[in-house]
């Protein structure tokens, strides 16, 4: 199984928080997994409006992300095609554009949003 991490399994992961499931955990060890730049772009938006405390610099979060052996994955034009043909289910802008990614390269998504199994997408927690 190929995953694509959530945001907050990234930020959880990170900080070792005991929020993430062991089917989460699992799969984050068994998995060929990744984490879009989308995430860290939404992460430095919320950092910038103060609206989580993690206040780690970017980098060093993708460097996190990197150690633990996942792969960064860019936002490409065909992913942003498949965004445009989502049903308006999330409005959350971050999360459709993971949904759109994982639909696009054949990933499940490690998560606990209760909105994106709504998605003809898989789901991990």
């Amino acid at each position: 199984m190929r995953c694509l991490l959530d945001t907050h399994a990234i930020l959880w992961t990170a900080w070792g928080s005991d929020q993430v499931p062991d089917t989460a955990r699992r799969a984050m060890q068994e998995c060929e997994c990744f984490y879009s730049i989308a995430s860290l772009w939404e992460l430095a938006i919320k950092q910038s409006l103060g609206k989580i405390g993690f206040e780690a610099p970017i980098a060093e979060l993708d460097t996190c992300c990197r150690r633990a052996g996942f792969q960064r994955l860019p936002i490409t034009i065909p992913h942003l095609d498949r965004l445009k043909t989502l049903p308006s289910i999330h409005r959350d802008p971050f999360d459709r554009l993971l949904v759109a990614q994982a639909l696009e390269e054949g990933l499940a998504i490690i998560t606990r949003d209760r909105l994106i199994p709504q998605y003809p997408v898989q789901t991990v927690w």
